[in-house]
């Protein structure tokens, strides 16, 4: 009741509020670009933090470069440079004066007098406590000089630039192929290291984040006698390019490629690590390409130059664009698929925008649809109703899975010889799978194991590979990791997964990687068709090496015994020559003749007349140590056998397939490759 009745104060202060709530605009709606939603959350793109963005634009630089060289069948030649940059040159880049500091407790990394009496007080009772242990005899460590207090320091910029010998960029292409994002030539079914198609492009955004300078392009493309150069930025709000300079210029070289190099904010020092490892990793699975790889800073003691040369120069064969199969596709891409064909009727979509739909499937397909529709009708009339119906139809109908005929997987050569170039092992062994099929994609798992080698650590390590690129980071929730520690049985492949130096490689190729979380960082263990492919994989390579080892421990073995028999011979030939020289003596004292045919009796007058000595007798037991040694290892090969040798498959490929240049055919084999001039 209370509550219904209003005192006269309280219906003024509310009549009073009513103007005010009637004068409030309603909310609008607002729009973002592809570029600024990506500037926001560029975490999506492997942009985390400046360390992780300086790794991130290496690789992306490098990924595009030998996607580039691959596309024309080039050998790929990659340049990279990372340069440090310092403040006052940073600054005068931009064009900003340097100015002392005046007012010092201003700064982060400002000390007080209290702070510093502190921290001066420690360090000395650290000396003091160094000192007593020095005295003591214990080992200690070297003390750091101090650094003052901590702070959040001042950004460290680094200029990148990537440069190859790929197909170049058409120069009117050049601003959108940077300063658009979400344009780019990576959108069709294909198997491609990009998954975003933003490589270079979050770079440009990163750069315009972090220091407010723009990329700079130079390209040329085969036979063209010019090249352009050109400098952009990009404006993030409306997503297009803003060009500050984009014109030709003489190709008197004839180079062809593409040099990119953008300046951005990085932490080399946190991130070194990662992108060597990055770059020798990227040398294992691609071994036809040939990696050049600079850090140049003003400590010339801190530089770095590693090269990493080509090994061969077979390379995997260019992934082809492939079409959807049936059971992969949803509601939103057939309606694609309806706008974007140029076939009239619904018996040429189904044939024609699909794989493993024949003429006849397609006829029995469209007769289950029901009355409303035949094989004449106009597909562009399709209703949403229709397109439901054979959208529900695709999930429910049997289909043959699709070929791997379209992906490129690195190959068995390619991968032994990164392996064996990179990592000296002492044995390894491949395998590459045939293709297998995940909700309507092909994919195909190659792996290597390794025993031993240089820079390798006790126990397993793992190597991931995803469309031959690297896999660096959530390496514990990846599919490769688990399966190698925890369902791989090591002891019975006679490997002792704690003491032993094993390298597991694992590469995964497919037109979709299911890649986990935002970035490309690793790959889910939920899929059982990859998990049980991957374990297969690893096993054929395990049985491998099983036999290697188990013919390296029995030769071991043979060489052991074959020691212990060669060590006894000076003191059993002593031994025996003792016992014959006491024998022959008696035999002489006793003066009595023997039949000549007794053979004893021969033996001892040789000893007697020194023709048997201990030199004799050394010298015959060590032709029977070798005799023996010699029998064994022939029983052995008879007994095994060369039938217990897995066979190994040669493809012979024909000179159709090769360039109207090449006058060669390769005959194609796990271990090598053999190559038939004409």
């Amino acid at each position: 009741m209370e509550s219904s009745e209003s005192s006269p104060e309280l219906k003024k202060s509310k009549s009073k509020a009513a103007p005010r709530k009637s004068k409030e605009t309603p909310s609008t709606l607002k729009q973002k670009s592809p570029a600024e939603f990506f500037a926001e959350n560029k975490n999506i793109a492997g942009f985390d933090n400046p360390g992780k963005s300086l790794y991130t634009t290496v690789r992306e630089l490098v990924e595009n470069s030998l996607d580039s060289a691959e596309s024309i069948s080039e050998l790929p030649v990659v340049e990279i440079t990372i340069e440090e940059i310092g403040k006052s040159k940073f600054n005068s880049m931009i064009g900003l004066v340097d100015r002392e500091r005046i007012d010092e407790a201003l700064y982060d990394d400002y000390e007080t007098t209290k702070a510093r009496e502190k921290r001066l007080a420690k360090e000395a009772r650290a000396q003091e406590m160094q000192a007593k242990n020095i005295s003591l005899g214990k080992k200690v460590k070297e003390s750091q000089p101090s650094k003052g207090m901590k702070g959040r320091g001042e950004a460290s910029f680094y200029r990148v630039t990537c440069k190859d010998n790929g197909k170049g960029m058409p120069h009117d292409d050049i601003p959108n192929m940077f300063g658009r994002v979400l344009s780019g030539t990576k959108y069709g079914l294909k198997q491609t290291r990009g998954k975003f198609g933003l490589g270079a492009k979050m770079a440009l955004i990163w750069s315009k984040m972090s220091t407010g300078l723009p990329i700079e392009i130079s390209s040329s493309m085969k036979g063209q006698n010019y090249s352009t150069f050109c400098r952009l930025d990009i404006d993030i709000h409306r997503n297009i390019p803003h060009v500050h300079a984009h014109e030709k210029r003489d190709n008197k070289e004839r180079w062809h490629g593409a040099e990119i190099q953008v300046v951005i904010e990085g932490n080399w020092t946190t991130y070194r690590s990662k992108i060597l490892h990055y770059m020798r990793q990227m040398a294992v699975i691609t071994p036809y390409a040939q990696f050049l790889f600079k850090f140049v800073t003003d400590s010339t003691d801190k530089n770095v130059t590693i090269r990493f040369s080509r090994r061969t120069d077979v390379m995997p064969p260019i992934p082809l664009e492939t079409k959807h199969h049936p059971s992969s596709v949803d509601l939103l891409l057939i309606k694609r698929l309806i706008t974007e064909t140029s076939k009239a009727n619904l018996l040429q979509f189904l044939q024609h925008e699909f794989v493993n739909i024949g003429k006849p499937y397609a006829e029995r397909l469209i007769g289950e649809m029901g009355p409303d529709f035949n094989p004449k009708t106009a597909v562009k009339s399709l209703t949403s109703q229709q397109i439901v119906r054979i959208h529900q139809l695709f999930r429910q109908a049997k289909f043959d899975d699709p070929s791997g005929d379209c992906l490129s997987p690195a190959g068995e050569y390619n991968l032994r010889l990164g392996i064996i170039k990179e990592l000296h092992p002492d044995m390894v062994a491949t395998y590459s799978g045939s293709a297998q099929v995940f909700e309507g994609h092909p994919f195909i798992v190659e792996a290597g194991v390794s025993m031993g080698g240089k820079d390798v650590k006790q126990g397993v390590n793992i190597f991931r590979f995803a469309n031959r690129i690297p896999l660096l980071f959530e390496q514990g929730a990846d599919v490769v990791t688990r399966t190698a520690l925890k369902r791989i049985n090591w002891s019975s492949y006679k490997i002792n997964q704690t003491q032993d130096k094993i390298g597991v490689f694992v590469s995964i190729v497919s037109t979709k990687i299911p890649f986990k979380g935002t970035g490309k960082e690793y790959i889910g263990d939920d899929i059982t068709e990859i998990a049980t492919a991957v374990k297969a994989a690893i096993q054929q390579c395990c049985i491998q090496l099983k036999s290697k080892i188990v013919k390296k421990i029995q030769a071991r073995e043979q060489q052991e015994r074959k020691r212990n028999l060669s060590k006894y011979i000076v003191d059993a030939t002593s031994a025996v020559y003792e016992v014959l020289k006491e024998m022959a003596h008696s035999h002489a004292s006793k003066k009595k003749k023997v039949a000549d045919d007794d053979e004893d009796s021969e033996l001892l007058d040789k000893v007697s007349d020194r023709i048997i000595t201990k030199e004799t007798l050394r010298e015959k037991l060590a032709q029977h140590v070798e005799k023996v040694d010699y029998e064994m290892a022939m029983e052995y090969a008879t007994q095994s056998g060369v039938s217990e040798e897995p066979r190994e498959s040669i493809y012979l490929q024909s000179l159709e397939e090769e360039a109207d240049d090449k006058n060669f055919i390769n005959l194609h084999n796990p271990i090598f490759v053999f190559r038939l001039y004409n």
